[in-house]
């Protein structure tokens, strides 16, 4: 029985300490409240595929290629390899760009220099060709008129015309004697001035002395110019009125 009541103070102990325990209070600490500073975040940013760093390179690379396809007369053709086509896909993303917009006018440039070469040869078919791809290219440009206005001048004029085959005078034939000869003579026969295209200027110097010799005695005169095909063209004297 004395166990017992010995086991009962000592519990009533134990449970005396456990209630006398303070209880954590809230913190209440108004310095640390003091000491907080509120900051607010910028706008987000948002964070494209493609940098503008990216797009100037493309851009450059589309240049660099159209001006080399300019330079090697790569104009309209071939339709997936030429300068008019790359020059307009960079003002698909730059319409202001300047290089894209000159190369532009050097193609309408380059095709109206091509159509007075063929004119002067008498090749109206592909003189009338570079002219019509001058127009498609910018059917506003202010010289078109001027080069139009002067094929059709060169189709009325009286001037005797001689297309050539390349592979006969290349190789000096007898045949491309003859035609030289008969030339020669038209040249004596109507006083006109000859203008002789050739690849190179061999070949133009040979063809000039065969036809002096044609007419020995008589001074032909005329020019040389340097072309892709061989052609001769008489220049007849204008009639008086």
């Amino acid at each position: 029985m004395r166990n017992l009541s010995t086991i009962l103070v000592i519990g009533v102990i134990l449970l005396g300490c456990v209630s006398q325990q303070p209880v954590p209070a809230a913190a209440t600490d108004d310095s640390s409240s003091a000491n907080l500073r509120v900051r607010v975040l910028s706008d987000g940013r948002v964070v494209s595929g493609s940098t503008p760093v990216d797009q100037q390179r493309l851009l450059a690379d589309i240049l660099y290629e159209a001006l080399q396809a300019l330079s090697d007369d790569r104009l309209l053709t071939p339709i997936d390899d030429n300068a008019h086509a790359r020059f307009r896909r960079v003002l698909a993303y730059d319409s202001d760009n300047p290089i894209a917009l000159q190369g532009i006018q050097d193609i309408v440039l380059r095709y109206l220099e091509l159509c007075e070469q063929s004119m002067h040869r008498g090749l109206f078919e592909e003189a009338s060709t570079m002219l019509d791809r001058a127009r498609f290219v910018d059917a506003d440009h202010p010289d078109i008129e001027r080069v139009s206005l002067a094929l059709e001048a060169e189709m009325s004029s009286a001037d005797l015309f001689f297309a050539l085959d390349d592979r006969e005078f290349s190789r000096r034939t007898e045949q491309a004697q003859n035609q030289l000869v008969d030339i020669a003579l038209q040249a004596k026969q109507h006083s006109a001035l000859f203008l002789i295209t050739a690849p190179n200027d061999d070949l133009a110097r040979w063809m000039v002395s065969v036809m002096r010799e044609a007419v020995t005695g008589y001074r032909l005169r005329g020019n040389i110019e340097l072309a892709s095909r061989t052609s001769i063209r008489l220049r007849l004297p204008a009639i008086a009125d």
